[in-house]
C-alpha cells in the first residue's frame, strides 16, 4: 500500500531560535514545534519534566467533594470498597488507592469484575455481586463508572454513595455519583492533566488526600512517600496508550526510573519472567510487562494481577508472575488464531468503497482478545475496526474497536446508540454491547456515519516527517540528543526524518529466523550508515537513487555505540525536498 509523505518546509526562524536557546540541532528543534512545544516556556517544561512541575491535585474536577467523602468514611471507621477494572490501568489504579488509603488509616475492600460473567465496567450484575460481598455505604468506581447511569442510581437507592474516579468519556446525562472525578470534565487545555489515565487520577486523588490530612494535622500523612507509587502510575499510563504529554509525560518519566529500580516484589518477579535486566522504558512496559498483567483479566479474572502487584515478598510474587506468564502465552496463541480467522473473514468480503468501518463478529470469538484482534485488522486494512464476540452470560455480543486519527470512534458510536445496549470509550478505542439481531443494522449505520465524517486523506497511510536531514548530520552525539525528547509514546512518537538522494552502498543482508528482516547499507556519497528494515518480508528493495524515511537510533553492540536507522519507507528521489 503506497503511503503519503507529510514533509515539512525548511527550518523556520522559530526552530532556529529554539535550537540556539536549548543547544539543540535545528532539526530536533523542529520536532518540538511539531509536538506543540514551539514557545520557549512550553519547550522548557517539555525538556525538563520534573515532579515539581505537577499541578495542584485539587484542580481536578470534583476532587474536593470526593476527598471530603473519603474522610467522612475514615472518621466513622466504616469500610469502603474499590470497584476496579480488569485492564492494567484499572488494576494499577486500584492498587495505588488500596495500598495508599490503607496506609493512611482507611478500611478498604476491593472488587474486580469478571469479564466473561459481568461484562465491562460498572455493570449492574457486577455491582450487585460486589455489594452482596461487601455491604458498604461507599463504593469507589476506579477506571469505570462515567457512563454507568442505571447501576449508580441502583446503588443510590440502596443508600450507597458512589465516587467515580475515571478518565473515559462521560455519558449524557451524567451518572448521579456523589462525585465524578474525571479529567474529561475539565476545560480543554487547562490544566495539563486532561489526558490522565485512571492510574494518574488515582495518584492525584491520593495526593489530594495527603494534602488534606496534613492540613488537618492527622498522624501519618506526612510520612507516606507518594513516589513509591510512580512505578504503578507509569505502568498504567503507558499500557493504556494515553498521550505522553503534560502531566503524563512528567509522571511516566519519573515512573520509568522508579520501575527500573523498583523494590516492589511483584514487579521484580514480573521483570524476571519477562527477562528484563536493565533500564525499563516505554517498550518494555508496552510489550513485556503490560501484556502479562493484562493477560489474566482478558481470559479469566484480574485478581491474579492485583495480587501480584500487592505481594509483600518474592516468595509470594514469583509463582504469581510465572502463572501470569503462562496465561500470557495462552493469550498469544488464542490471539494469533483468532486474528488469522478475522483477517481472512474480512478479506473475503472487504470492499474499500463500502467498508469505511470494518465490523466483524462471531459468537465463538473470545471476548478477552477482541481489542487486540481489532488492532491487527486495522493495521492490515487501514480502516477503523470493531471486532465482537459472544457473551456466554447473556444473549449479547460484546466487542472492542480501534480507530484512525481523525475519526472519533466513541462519538460515532453515540450516533449509533439506538442499535446498541451499551457503548463507551475514547476517540481511538471504544467498547460496544449489542444484540446479535442488531449486528447488520449497526454495521450499516456506523458506515453511514463514517462516510459523512471520514475524509479520503484519513484512509491513506502516512509517513509524518519531522525534518529533512543528511547522513552527515546524524552523528552519534546528535542522535543521543534525541533522547531529550523521551519518553516516546502516544502523541509523542519517536521523531521521523527524511534523507534525500541516497543509494545502496552494498548488498542488503537478510536477518532473522525466517529471513524476514533486512539490513541495508545507505550512502549519500559522503557517509555510510546502516538501516534496518524490520519485517520487510518480500517487499521490493529500492534501487538507484531514492529518498528514505527513517528513525535514527543508537545501536549498542560489543560495548560500542553507533548510529543505526530504523527504516520506515522509501520513494524515488525527485531531487526536491
Amino acid at each position: 500500500m503506497s503511503r503519503r509523505w507529510l514533509t515539512p518546509s525548511d527550518p523556520s526562524p522559530q526552530a532556529e531560535a529554539l535550537a540556539e536557546q536549548f543547544d539543540l540541532p535545528v532539526w530536533i528543534a523542529q520536532c518540538l514545534i511539531h509536538r506543540g512545544q514551539g514557545n520557549p516556556e512550553s519547550a522548557a517544561v517539555f525538556l525538563d519534566p520534573r515532579l515539581r512541575r505537577l499541578s495542584d491535585p485539587f484542580l481536578l474536577p470534583n476532587i474536593a467533594s470526593a476527598v471530603d467523602r473519603l474522610f467522612q468514611q475514615r472518621e466513622s471507621n466504616q469500610p469502603l470498597v474499590l470497584f476496579g477494572d480488569y485492564d492494567v490501568d484499572g488494576v494499577t489504579a486500584t492498587t495505588i488507592l488500596k495500598q495508599g488509603l490503607e496506609q493512611l488509616g482507611w478500611i478498604v475492600h476491593h472488587y474486580l469484575p469478571r469479564r466473561m460473567e459481568e461484562g465491562y465496567g460498572l455493570s449492574q450484575q457486577g455491582v450487585e455481586t460486589c455489594l452482596g460481598r461487601y455491604p458498604v455505604s461507599l463504593l469507589v468506581a476506579v477506571d469505570c463508572g462515567s457512563t454507568a447511569v442505571d447501576p449508580i442510581a441502583w446503588l443510590n437507592g440502596r443508600g450507597v454513595d458512589v465516587l467515580v474516579l475515571d478518565h473515559h468519556q462521560v455519558s449524557t446525562p451524567l451518572p448521579a455519583a456523589f462525585s465524578l472525578v474525571n479529567p474529561q470534565l475539565g476545560e480543554t487545555g487547562t490544566p495539563s492533566f486532561r489526558e490522565l489515565c485512571s492510574a494518574g487520577v488515582a495518584f492525584k486523588v491520593l495526593h489530594a488526600v495527603m494534602k488534606r490530612g496534613r492540613e488537618l494535622g492527622l498522624t501519618g500523612f506526612d510520612t507516606l512517600d507518594l513516589r513509591e507509587f510512580l512505578d504503578l502510575v507509569a505502568l498504567g499510563t503507558v499500557a493504556d496508550l494515553v498521550p505522553l504529554v503534560g502531566e503524563n509525560r512528567i509522571l511516566v518519566t519519573a515512573g520509568l526510573q522508579r520501575l527500573t529500580e523498583t523494590k516492589r516484589p511483584g514487579l521484580v518477579a514480573l521483570k524476571e519472567v519477562a527477562g528484563i535486566e536493565g533500564d525499563v522504558g516505554v517498550s518494555e512496559v508496552g510489550f513485556q510487562l503490560g501484556p502479562r498483567l493484562n493477560a489474566s483479566g482478558r481470559l479469566e479474572t484480574a485478581e491474579a494481577s492485583l495480587d501480584l502487584l500487592m505481594a509483600r515478598d518474592l516468595e509470594t510474587a514469583r509463582p504469581l508472575a510465572a502463572a501470569l506468564d503462562a496465561t500470557n502465552r495462552e493469550r498469544q496463541t488464542l490471539e494469533r488464531e483468532m486474528s488469522e480467522t478475522a483477517v481472512a473473514q474480512v478479506r473475503a468480503r472487504f470492499d474499500p468503497a463500502r467498508d469505511w468501518v470494518i465490523v466483524e463478529g462471531n459468537a465463538n470469538w473470545h471476548l478477552g482478545v477482541v481489542g487486540i484482534v481489532a488492532s491487527r485488522v486495522l493495521r492490515e486494512f487501514n480502516r477503523p475496526t470493531l471486532i465482537l464476540g459472544g457473551d456466554p452470560s447473556q444473549e449479547h455480543w460484546r466487542g472492542s474497536g480501534r480507530s484512525l486519527p481523525g475519526f472519533d470512534l466513541a462519538e460515532a458510536l453515540r450516533a449509533c446508540s439506538e442499535f446498541l445496549v451499551r457503548h463507551g470509550g475514547h476517540a481511538m478505542a471504544a467498547g460496544v454491547t449489542l444484540s446479535p439481531d442488531q449486528f447488520e443494522a449497526f454495521r450499516s449505520r456506523i458506515n453511514e456515519v463514517a462516510r459523512e465524517r471520514i475524509t479520503p486523506e484519513i484512509l491513506i497511510p502516512t509517513v509524518r516527517v519531522d525534518a529533512w536531514v543528511t547522513l552527515e548530520e546524524l552523528t552519534l552525539s546528535a542522535v543521543e540528543c534525541l533522547q531529550r525528547l523521551e519518553p516516546f509514546g502516544t502523541d509523542n512518537p519517536p521523531p521521523q526524518f527524511a534523507i534525500a538522494g541516497v543509494q545502496l552502498a552494498g548488498r542488503p543482508l537478510r536477518m532473522g529466523k525466517t529471513q524476514q528482516h533486512l539490513k541495508l547499507p545507505l550512502t549519500d556519497g559522503v557517509r555510510r550508515v546502516d538501516a534496518v528494515w524490520w519485517n520487510a518480508g518480500e517487499a521490493p528493495i529500492p534501487s538507484g537513487v531514492f529518498d528514505v524515511a527513517v528513525v535514527p537510533q543508537v545501536n549498542e553492540y560489543g560495548g560500542r555505540c553507533s548510529v543505526q536507522l530504523r527504516w520506515l519507507d522509501s520513494r524515488p528521489s525527485t531531487g526536491a525536498r
